[in-house]
Protein backbone atom coordinates (compact mmCIF):
# COMPACT_ATOMS: atom_id res chain seq x y z
CA UNK A 1 0.00 0.00 0.00
CA UNK A 2 1.64 3.20 -0.85
CA UNK A 3 2.21 5.90 2.03
CA UNK A 4 0.04 9.44 1.98
CA UNK A 5 2.68 11.94 1.99
CA UNK A 6 0.84 14.55 3.57
CA UNK A 7 2.31 17.73 5.58
CA UNK A 8 1.55 17.70 9.33
CA UNK A 9 -1.21 20.41 9.12
CA UNK A 10 -3.10 18.92 6.07
CA UNK A 11 -2.88 15.70 8.26
CA UNK A 12 -4.30 16.69 11.58
CA UNK A 13 -6.91 18.99 9.37
CA UNK A 14 -7.94 16.19 7.10
CA UNK A 15 -7.95 13.84 10.42
CA UNK A 16 -10.06 16.18 12.18
CA UNK A 17 -12.61 17.24 9.48
CA UNK A 18 -13.52 13.18 8.90
CA UNK A 19 -13.92 12.45 12.97
CA UNK A 20 -15.79 15.79 13.78
CA UNK A 21 -18.37 14.64 10.69
CA UNK A 22 -18.17 11.20 12.15
CA UNK A 23 -19.17 12.07 16.19
CA UNK A 24 -21.90 14.88 14.81
CA UNK A 25 -23.47 11.80 12.42
CA UNK A 26 -23.88 9.73 15.74
CA UNK A 27 -24.93 12.40 17.80
CA UNK A 28 -27.80 13.46 15.46
CA UNK A 29 -28.73 9.60 14.46
CA UNK A 30 -29.15 9.12 18.35
CA UNK A 31 -31.16 12.48 19.05
CA UNK A 32 -33.06 11.21 15.86
CA UNK A 33 -33.82 8.25 17.42
CA UNK A 34 -34.91 9.33 20.63
CA UNK A 35 -37.36 11.80 19.21
CA UNK A 36 -38.23 8.97 16.98
CA UNK A 37 -39.40 6.64 19.42
CA UNK A 38 -40.95 9.29 22.13
CA UNK A 39 -42.91 10.54 19.16
CA UNK A 40 -43.17 7.95 15.93
CA UNK A 41 -43.95 10.26 12.82
CA UNK A 42 -43.28 9.76 8.89
CA UNK A 43 -42.10 13.66 8.95
CA UNK A 44 -39.49 12.71 11.64
CA UNK A 45 -38.40 10.39 9.83
CA UNK A 46 -37.39 12.35 6.60
CA UNK A 47 -35.95 15.02 7.27
CA UNK A 48 -33.08 13.76 9.23
CA UNK A 49 -30.47 15.43 7.45
CA UNK A 50 -32.96 18.87 6.43
CA UNK A 51 -34.10 19.69 9.69
CA UNK A 52 -32.03 21.91 11.97
CA UNK A 53 -33.96 20.24 15.30
CA UNK A 54 -31.68 17.65 15.06
CA UNK A 55 -28.38 19.94 14.79
CA UNK A 56 -25.86 19.41 18.07
CA UNK A 57 -25.05 22.93 20.01
CA UNK A 58 -21.39 21.94 20.67
CA UNK A 59 -20.19 20.82 18.05
CA UNK A 60 -21.81 23.49 14.81
CA UNK A 61 -22.41 26.89 15.14
CA UNK A 62 -26.48 27.45 15.99
CA UNK A 63 -27.49 31.27 16.13
CA UNK A 64 -28.84 32.39 19.78
CA UNK A 65 -27.49 29.07 20.99
CA UNK A 66 -24.04 28.51 20.33
CA UNK A 67 -22.84 31.48 22.22
CA UNK A 68 -21.91 29.45 25.11
CA UNK A 69 -19.89 27.31 22.94
CA UNK A 70 -17.31 29.91 21.56
CA UNK A 71 -15.06 26.90 20.65
CA UNK A 72 -17.84 26.37 17.91
CA UNK A 73 -17.03 29.29 15.70
CA UNK A 74 -14.11 26.97 14.55
CA UNK A 75 -15.45 23.35 15.05
CA UNK A 76 -18.70 24.48 13.32
CA UNK A 77 -16.58 25.33 9.93
CA UNK A 78 -15.00 21.51 10.29
CA UNK A 79 -18.17 19.85 10.49
CA UNK A 80 -20.45 18.27 7.35
CA UNK A 81 -23.92 16.55 7.83
CA UNK A 82 -23.64 13.94 4.83
CA UNK A 83 -21.17 11.81 2.98
CA UNK A 84 -21.37 13.55 -0.22
CA UNK A 85 -20.20 16.94 1.41
CA UNK A 86 -17.79 15.14 3.69
CA UNK A 87 -15.75 13.50 0.74
CA UNK A 88 -15.61 16.65 -1.16
CA UNK A 89 -14.60 18.55 1.85
CA UNK A 90 -11.82 16.09 2.44
CA UNK A 91 -10.76 16.42 -1.12
CA UNK A 92 -10.39 19.99 -0.81
CA UNK A 93 -8.48 19.75 2.38
CA UNK A 94 -6.23 16.88 0.26
CA UNK A 95 -5.43 18.22 -2.70
CA UNK A 96 -5.41 22.09 -1.74
CA UNK A 97 -3.90 21.49 1.73
CA UNK A 98 -1.14 19.82 1.11
CA UNK A 99 -0.09 22.35 -1.67
CA UNK A 100 -0.50 25.65 0.21
CA UNK A 101 1.18 24.24 3.37
CA UNK A 102 4.08 23.34 1.23
CA UNK A 103 4.24 26.57 -0.76
CA UNK A 104 3.67 28.80 2.00
CA UNK A 105 4.90 26.61 5.54
CA UNK A 106 2.71 25.03 8.20
CA UNK A 107 2.99 28.01 10.73
CA UNK A 108 1.33 30.91 7.82
CA UNK A 109 -1.18 27.95 6.52
CA UNK A 110 -2.66 27.57 9.94
CA UNK A 111 -2.88 31.34 10.07
CA UNK A 112 -4.70 31.31 6.54
CA UNK A 113 -7.30 28.08 7.85
CA UNK A 114 -8.05 29.97 11.51
CA UNK A 115 -8.74 33.19 9.11
CA UNK A 116 -11.16 32.04 6.84
CA UNK A 117 -12.85 29.42 9.12
CA UNK A 118 -13.50 31.92 12.22
CA UNK A 119 -14.13 35.60 10.81
CA UNK A 120 -17.04 33.96 8.14
CA UNK A 121 -18.71 32.11 10.79
CA UNK A 122 -18.66 35.05 13.12
CA UNK A 123 -19.98 37.51 10.31
CA UNK A 124 -22.68 35.17 9.66
CA UNK A 125 -23.66 34.37 13.25
CA UNK A 126 -24.29 37.86 13.88
CA UNK A 127 -26.05 38.16 10.53
CA UNK A 128 -28.22 35.35 11.55
CA UNK A 129 -28.65 36.40 15.03
CA UNK A 130 -29.99 39.90 13.98
CA UNK A 131 -32.35 38.19 11.48
CA UNK A 132 -33.77 35.88 13.86
CA UNK A 133 -33.97 38.84 16.57
CA UNK A 134 -35.50 41.69 13.79
CA UNK A 135 -38.58 39.10 13.01
CA UNK A 136 -41.76 39.11 13.68
CA UNK A 137 -41.46 34.97 15.03
CA UNK A 138 -37.85 33.73 15.55
CA UNK A 139 -37.73 29.85 14.92
CA UNK A 140 -37.43 27.15 17.80
CA UNK A 141 -34.54 25.60 15.71
CA UNK A 142 -32.46 28.41 14.27
CA UNK A 143 -30.47 27.51 10.95
CA UNK A 144 -27.23 25.69 12.02
CA UNK A 145 -24.07 27.10 10.42
CA UNK A 146 -22.04 24.44 9.61
CA UNK A 147 -19.17 23.15 6.73
CA UNK A 148 -15.90 23.66 4.80
CA UNK A 149 -17.25 26.71 2.52
CA UNK A 150 -15.85 29.18 3.33
CA UNK A 151 -12.43 27.28 3.61
CA UNK A 152 -13.26 26.22 0.00
CA UNK A 153 -13.65 29.32 -1.17
CA UNK A 154 -10.54 30.33 0.63
CA UNK A 155 -8.67 27.92 -1.01
CA UNK A 156 -9.84 28.33 -4.55
CA UNK A 157 -8.51 32.26 -4.33
CA UNK A 158 -5.28 31.58 -2.76
CA UNK A 159 -4.55 28.99 -6.24
CA UNK A 160 -6.21 31.92 -8.40
CA UNK A 161 -3.14 33.76 -6.79
CA UNK A 162 -0.19 30.93 -6.78
CA UNK A 163 -1.30 29.82 -10.30
CA UNK A 164 -4.37 31.77 -11.95
CA UNK A 165 -3.17 30.78 -15.96
CA UNK A 166 -3.50 26.92 -14.66
CA UNK A 167 -6.08 24.21 -17.01
CA UNK A 168 -7.39 21.58 -15.06
CA UNK A 169 -9.22 19.01 -17.05
CA UNK A 170 -12.22 17.06 -15.54
CA UNK A 171 -14.04 13.75 -16.89
CA UNK A 172 -10.76 13.17 -19.59
CA UNK A 173 -10.97 16.68 -20.86
CA UNK A 174 -14.54 17.36 -21.43
CA UNK A 175 -14.77 20.37 -19.07
CA UNK A 176 -11.06 22.51 -19.63
CA UNK A 177 -11.24 25.86 -16.89
CA UNK A 178 -8.41 27.83 -15.50
CA UNK A 179 -8.12 28.13 -12.18
CA UNK A 180 -8.68 32.20 -11.78
CA UNK A 181 -11.82 31.46 -12.66
CA UNK A 182 -12.58 28.62 -10.31
CA UNK A 183 -13.37 31.27 -7.07
CA UNK A 184 -16.17 33.31 -9.21
CA UNK A 185 -18.03 30.12 -10.31
CA UNK A 186 -17.37 28.43 -7.37
CA UNK A 187 -19.36 31.89 -5.49
CA UNK A 188 -22.28 31.77 -8.47
CA UNK A 189 -23.09 28.48 -7.48
CA UNK A 190 -23.70 28.58 -4.12
CA UNK A 191 -25.65 31.88 -4.92
CA UNK A 192 -27.83 29.60 -7.26
CA UNK A 193 -28.35 26.75 -4.93
CA UNK A 194 -29.68 29.02 -2.25
CA UNK A 195 -33.22 29.65 -3.41
CA UNK A 196 -33.03 26.70 -5.43
CA UNK A 197 -31.91 23.73 -2.66
CA UNK A 198 -32.72 25.90 0.35
CA UNK A 199 -28.85 26.51 0.71
CA UNK A 200 -28.58 30.14 1.81
CA UNK A 201 -26.02 29.48 4.60
CA UNK A 202 -23.70 28.05 1.62
CA UNK A 203 -24.47 31.15 0.05
CA UNK A 204 -22.96 33.78 2.87
CA UNK A 205 -20.66 31.17 3.86
CA UNK A 206 -18.70 31.29 -0.10
CA UNK A 207 -19.25 34.86 0.29
CA UNK A 208 -17.68 35.98 3.67
CA UNK A 209 -14.91 32.83 2.87
CA UNK A 210 -14.26 34.42 -0.53
CA UNK A 211 -13.90 38.46 0.94
CA UNK A 212 -12.40 37.10 3.97
CA UNK A 213 -9.34 35.31 2.12
CA UNK A 214 -9.02 38.04 -0.51
CA UNK A 215 -8.61 41.23 1.83
CA UNK A 216 -6.24 38.40 4.00
CA UNK A 217 -3.77 37.61 1.15
CA UNK A 218 -4.09 41.09 -0.80
CA UNK A 219 -3.44 43.10 2.53
CA UNK A 220 -2.37 41.26 5.27
CA UNK A 221 0.17 37.83 4.48
CA UNK A 222 4.05 38.45 4.85
CA UNK A 223 5.09 36.96 1.75
CA UNK A 224 9.24 36.75 1.12
CA UNK A 225 9.83 37.86 -3.00
CA UNK A 226 12.69 37.81 -4.99
CA UNK A 227 12.69 39.99 -8.03
CA UNK A 228 14.76 42.49 -9.73
CA UNK A 229 12.78 45.07 -8.11
CA UNK A 230 14.77 43.79 -4.90
CA UNK A 231 18.48 43.38 -6.59
CA UNK A 232 18.08 39.88 -6.94
CA UNK A 233 17.80 39.40 -2.66
CA UNK A 234 15.06 38.56 -1.02
CA UNK A 235 12.78 40.28 0.94
CA UNK A 236 9.37 40.55 2.52
CA UNK A 237 6.07 41.77 1.43
CA UNK A 238 3.33 42.90 2.90
CA UNK A 239 0.26 41.69 1.08
CA UNK A 240 0.26 40.91 -3.08
CA UNK A 241 -0.18 44.66 -4.99
CA UNK A 242 -0.28 42.52 -8.25
CA UNK A 243 -2.75 43.61 -10.87
CA UNK A 244 -3.12 39.69 -11.50
CA UNK A 245 -4.83 39.77 -8.04
CA UNK A 246 -7.12 42.56 -7.94
CA UNK A 247 -10.34 42.27 -6.96
CA UNK A 248 -11.36 43.08 -10.47
CA UNK A 249 -9.60 40.47 -11.76
CA UNK A 250 -11.67 37.79 -10.62
CA UNK A 251 -14.15 38.79 -12.94
CA UNK A 252 -14.56 37.81 -16.87
CA UNK A 253 -12.61 40.29 -18.93
CA UNK A 254 -15.94 41.67 -20.66
CA UNK A 255 -16.89 42.62 -17.36
CA UNK A 256 -13.92 44.76 -16.31
CA UNK A 257 -14.94 47.90 -18.17
CA UNK A 258 -18.09 48.23 -15.86
CA UNK A 259 -15.83 47.11 -12.50
CA UNK A 260 -13.17 49.21 -12.46
CA UNK A 261 -14.60 52.20 -12.33
CA UNK A 262 -17.17 50.98 -9.11
CA UNK A 263 -13.47 49.31 -7.29
CA UNK A 264 -11.90 52.40 -8.07
CA UNK A 265 -14.24 54.69 -6.26
CA UNK A 266 -14.72 51.91 -3.26
CA UNK A 267 -10.91 51.94 -2.83
CA UNK A 268 -10.52 55.13 -2.86
CA UNK A 269 -13.03 56.03 -0.11
CA UNK A 270 -10.88 52.86 2.09
CA UNK A 271 -7.98 54.75 1.21
CA UNK A 272 -9.92 58.65 2.74
CA UNK A 273 -10.85 56.51 5.55
CA UNK A 274 -7.10 55.78 6.13
CA UNK A 275 -8.63 51.80 6.25
CA UNK A 276 -6.21 50.53 3.20
CA UNK A 277 -2.90 52.12 2.48
CA UNK A 278 -2.01 52.38 -1.20
CA UNK A 279 0.72 50.46 -2.57
CA UNK A 280 3.49 52.14 -3.80
CA UNK A 281 5.02 51.38 -8.06
CA UNK A 282 8.03 49.71 -6.51
CA UNK A 283 5.72 47.00 -4.84
CA UNK A 284 2.87 46.74 -7.33
CA UNK A 285 6.43 46.06 -10.01
CA UNK A 286 7.56 43.48 -7.14
CA UNK A 287 4.57 41.93 -6.95
CA UNK A 288 3.76 41.57 -10.46
CA UNK A 289 7.41 39.82 -11.09
CA UNK A 290 6.76 38.03 -7.90
CA UNK A 291 3.55 36.62 -9.71
CA UNK A 292 5.30 35.94 -12.90
CA UNK A 293 7.64 33.78 -11.38
CA UNK A 294 4.97 31.80 -9.50
CA UNK A 295 2.90 31.56 -13.07
CA UNK A 296 6.28 30.23 -15.09
CA UNK A 297 6.74 27.47 -11.62
CA UNK A 298 3.33 26.29 -12.53
CA UNK A 299 1.24 23.16 -10.47
CA UNK A 300 3.87 20.64 -8.91
CA UNK A 301 3.54 16.96 -10.21
CA UNK A 302 0.96 16.51 -6.88
CA UNK A 303 -2.02 18.57 -8.62
CA UNK A 304 -1.70 17.72 -11.94
CA UNK A 305 -0.65 14.03 -11.98
CA UNK A 306 2.14 14.77 -14.04
CA UNK A 307 6.17 14.90 -13.74
CA UNK A 308 5.90 18.48 -15.10
CA UNK A 309 6.72 20.36 -12.06
CA UNK A 310 10.62 19.56 -12.13
CA UNK A 311 11.02 22.01 -15.62
CA UNK A 312 9.36 24.49 -13.70
CA UNK A 313 11.49 24.60 -10.83
CA UNK A 314 14.43 24.18 -13.03
CA UNK A 315 13.35 27.05 -14.69
CA UNK A 316 12.96 29.27 -11.56
CA UNK A 317 16.77 27.83 -10.11
CA UNK A 318 17.85 29.24 -13.48
CA UNK A 319 15.81 32.70 -13.27
CA UNK A 320 17.38 32.86 -9.70
CA UNK A 321 21.07 31.86 -10.80
CA UNK A 322 21.10 35.03 -13.40
CA UNK A 323 19.46 37.73 -10.72
CA UNK A 324 21.94 36.31 -8.53
CA UNK A 325 25.03 36.94 -10.88
CA UNK A 326 24.08 40.11 -12.08
CA UNK A 327 23.60 41.18 -8.25
CA UNK A 328 27.11 40.22 -7.41
CA UNK A 329 28.29 42.00 -10.72
CA UNK A 330 26.73 44.87 -9.31
CA UNK A 331 28.47 44.80 -6.19
CA UNK A 332 31.87 43.52 -7.91
CA UNK A 333 32.07 46.62 -10.33
CA UNK A 334 30.60 49.11 -7.55
CA UNK A 335 33.85 47.76 -4.85
CA UNK A 336 36.22 48.02 -7.66
CA UNK A 337 35.12 51.20 -8.56
CA UNK A 338 35.90 52.21 -4.91
CA UNK A 339 39.07 50.76 -4.85
CA UNK A 340 39.80 52.54 -8.20
CA UNK A 341 41.16 49.55 -9.94
CA UNK A 342 39.39 48.23 -13.20
CA UNK A 343 35.71 46.92 -12.99
CA UNK A 344 36.47 44.57 -16.47
CA UNK A 345 38.87 42.39 -14.19
CA UNK A 346 36.57 41.86 -11.33
CA UNK A 347 33.65 41.02 -13.45
CA UNK A 348 35.92 38.77 -15.54
CA UNK A 349 36.96 37.12 -12.27
CA UNK A 350 33.94 36.64 -11.12
CA UNK A 351 32.45 34.73 -14.37
CA UNK A 352 35.53 32.57 -14.32
CA UNK A 353 34.45 31.66 -10.67
CA UNK A 354 31.38 31.42 -11.45
CA UNK A 355 31.79 29.15 -14.02
CA UNK A 356 34.21 27.37 -12.24
CA UNK A 357 31.42 26.07 -9.92
CA UNK A 358 29.36 25.28 -13.10
CA UNK A 359 29.92 21.58 -13.69
CA UNK A 360 29.40 20.97 -9.88
CA UNK A 361 26.29 22.53 -9.83
CA UNK A 362 25.07 20.73 -12.97
CA UNK A 363 25.53 17.06 -11.79
CA UNK A 364 23.79 18.19 -8.48
CA UNK A 365 21.09 19.52 -10.27
CA UNK A 366 20.69 15.70 -11.99
CA UNK A 367 20.37 14.08 -8.79
CA UNK A 368 18.21 16.75 -7.09
CA UNK A 369 16.45 19.09 -8.83
CA UNK A 370 15.90 21.26 -5.91
CA UNK A 371 19.69 21.52 -5.21
CA UNK A 372 20.79 24.54 -7.74
CA UNK A 373 18.01 26.79 -5.56
CA UNK A 374 19.39 26.12 -2.50
CA UNK A 375 23.31 26.54 -4.31
CA UNK A 376 22.10 29.66 -6.02
CA UNK A 377 20.51 31.17 -2.63
CA UNK A 378 23.74 30.97 -0.67
CA UNK A 379 25.84 32.51 -3.81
Amino acid sequence: MPRINLPPLTRGLLLVVVSLSALNAILRTNKWRVQLDAAPSPIAATNYLSSPEWAIPYLVLIPTKSIRYPWTFLTGALVENNLVSMAVSASVVYFGGRYLERAWGSKEFGKFVLFVTMIPNVVAFFLYAFWHGVTAHTPDFPTPLNGMVALEAGFLVSLKQLVPEHTVSIFKGVIRMRIKHFPAVFVLANMLSGPLLGTDTALWLSLFGFTTSWVYLRFFRISEITSTATGGEGSVMKGDPSDTFSFVAFFPDVLHPVLSPICDVIWATLVQMRLCTPFSDEAIEAGNENAASRSEAGLPSIMNGRGGGGGGRRAEAERRRALALKALDQRLNAAAANRGTSPAASVTAASSNSKAEEPSTAAAGASDSTEPTVKDEQT
